[in-house]
């Protein structure tokens, strides 16, 4: 008896322990502190062995995004993370909060310690994410796209870059659109479609595999609370994302957890945080608005996130929770 009862528990353990959820990470960094949120999160994730973080490729065209990505990617215990980023795209001003990555200390060492000084020292993203695919097995990656559309269409326009997106990679999260009514505004133009809409229209159109999309209403509805910048971050002098948060839009006001949303969901859609709505289609039209259809044959290859004010609660605690969680450099 005992033999089977060890035998059941570790079989439990066994269905406990899911493999890590391999992960792509595409991101406008510099264009909102919830970018820097996201990236906070992926790592405490990771090392929970919840996911694995293949690349952080980046669609803010400045040389200063690819540092500070590199700077907290150190900071959490993953320097060696690949980082690729855009060339020609469409931002190219400087964030408010990467240029921290140039940040000195009194002593004129680094702030945040990395070796990646800039992105023009970064391989390009799309032979990046070709790359990485190309190794990886079949259905097995997941994108969290939390920027610009431009790399993952420049990936489908690549040569042989649809297929391998169709073979590689399991399903894309991504946090763009507008699904639900916004301030009374039913047609609401949401930021990361409007400044690529080409790109936009291209993905939604084009892309191989399930999409679900993350919209600007969800991010809106479970807002990250100010006092957790303001309180909880002081385990270490410096924090990226409370200088970040500082620079960007200083407290008090609670800053909307649109990029986390988006990862959240790409690495534990099976928890709950979310509901999805019937299987569909989403069009982005040329004032960069989208429009979602559901499929009559429920087979439509996109789904947005839906979200009761009971899992927003859940949701904004997880993110919270999530993102102050301290590096190692803090717990030494």
């Amino acid at each position: 008896m005992k033999k089977l009862i060890t035998l059941f528990l570790c079989a439990l353990c066994g269905l406990s322990q899911a493999a890590p959820v391999k992960l792509i990470f595409d991101t406008d960094m510099g264009n909102d502190v919830d970018d820097m949120m996201a990236l906070a999160m992926i790592h405490n994730l990771q090392k929970r062995g919840a996911c694995e973080l293949l690349a952080v490729t980046i669609t803010k065209d400045h040389p200063q995004a690819a540092a500070f990505v590199d700077a907290v990617n150190t900071l959490y215990g993953y320097p060696d993370t690949p980082i690729g980023v855009v060339r020609d795209g469409a931002a190219k001003e400087a964030g408010k909060f990467n240029l921290l990555a140039d940040e000195k200390s009194e002593d004129g060492s680094l702030r945040y310690p990395h070796d990646l000084k800039s992105g023009a020292d970064a391989p390009e993203s799309v032979g990046l994410i070709k790359d990485i695919l190309a190794k990886q097995p079949d259905g097995s990656v997941v994108i969290a796209q939390v920027g610009f559309f431009t790399n993952l269409s420049r990936l489908l326009d690549s040569p042989g870059g649809k297929e391998l997106i169709a073979k590689k990679v399991k399903y894309l999260s991504i946090m763009a659109g507008a699904f639900q009514t916004v301030q009374w505004d039913t047609r609401h133009l949401e930021y990361n479609v409007k400044l690529d809409v080409p790109a936009a229209q291209k993905l939604a159109k084009e892309w191989p595999t399930p999409v679900v999309w993350s919209g600007y209403e969800i991010g809106v509805a479970a807002a990250f609370p100010h006092v957790v910048i303001e309180e909880d971050l002081n385990y270490i002098p410096h924090h990226p994302l409370k200088e970040a948060y500082y620079l960007y839009n200083p407290p008090p006001h609670d800053r909307p957890t649109w990029d986390p949303t988006a990862v959240l969901y790409a690495v534990l859609p099976e928890r709950g945080y979310f509901d999805l709505s019937p299987p569909g289609n989403v069009t982005v039209e040329n004032d960069s608005a989208t429009l979602f259809r559901k499929s009559k044959d429920g087979k439509g290859r996109h789904r947005f996130l839906v979200m009761s004010p009971e899992q927003a609660a859940r949701v904004r605690e997880a993110i919270v929770q999530l993102s102050v969680e301290p590096p190692p450099a803090a717990k030494k």
